[in-house]
């Protein structure tokens, strides 16, 4: 049986930063597990928003109990409703720390993974275990909001998608608990200046000189 040595990526970043879109592209070339941190905030707004419980915490504490990570990726969490309700949401202590302790839960079951989202460097992935390399993204908010808009097919207009991501990335930014900051020793990927395939060129050489000395067991596809 062929061993794999560990390698934990972070992946942070502005809203629409493309953050997700490199992490997923990054897990399949390096055969990682992909996880999306931001999904499992989503999935705490959407159930909330949908069934109104009286106690959001033991309520949600109940339904994270069990959960299944591919459940939450089968679903439509991209919405504008949930998008705002997931920024006031993400600023809870309790919140934070109940989707913390299911982020340690898959982390600890894969050694080799992604962790995308806004404190995946300076929190999930600051020790025991550590993050191998952490990246940190970028994006000017015109880019960043066409994008967006694209992705949304247009159903909302680009003025107040450019809104909801200014303030997003404020709300992050400014929050009491683990706020969206970038590491001392985070690469910088300004997905502005770049195209999809240069974006994975400069990532992929930053992986492979900093994992380099553990040999081939690294080695993208």
């Amino acid at each position: 049986m062929k061993l794999y040595k560990p390698l934990r990526i972070a992946c942070d970043g502005e809203s629409a930063s493309g953050k997700s879109l490199a992490s997923k592209l990054i897990a399949k070339k390096y055969n990682l597990f992909c996880l999306n941190s931001g999904l499992i905030y989503r999935y705490a707004s959407y159930l909330i928003i949908k069934n109104e419980p009286k106690r959001s915490i033991p309520y949600l504490k109940k339904k994270f109990k069990n959960l299944n990570y591919k459940k939450i990726n089968s679903l439509n969490l991209h919405t504008q409703e949930i998008s705002y309700h997931v920024s006031i949401l993400a600023k809870q202590k309790k919140i934070r720390q109940l989707v913390k302790t299911f982020q340690r839960k898959i982390i600890k079951r894969y050694p080799r993974i992604v962790v995308e989202g806004r404190d995946s460097a300076s929190s999930i992935l600051k020790s025991n275990p550590r993050y191998t390399i952490a990246f940190y993204f970028i994006c000017k908010l015109s880019v960043a909001s066409f994008r967006r808009w694209r992705d949304l097919k247009k159903k909302i207009p680009l003025k107040e998608i450019k809104k909801s991501l200014k303030n997003r990335t404020l709300l992050d930014k400014k929050r009491f608990h683990n706020p969206l900051k970038k590491v001392p020793d985070a690469v910088v990927i300004r997905t502005h200046l770049l195209t999809k395939k240069q974006m994975i060129n400069k990532m992929e050489k930053c992986i492979n000189k900093k994992i380099l000395k553990y040999g081939r067991n690294f080695k993208a596809k």
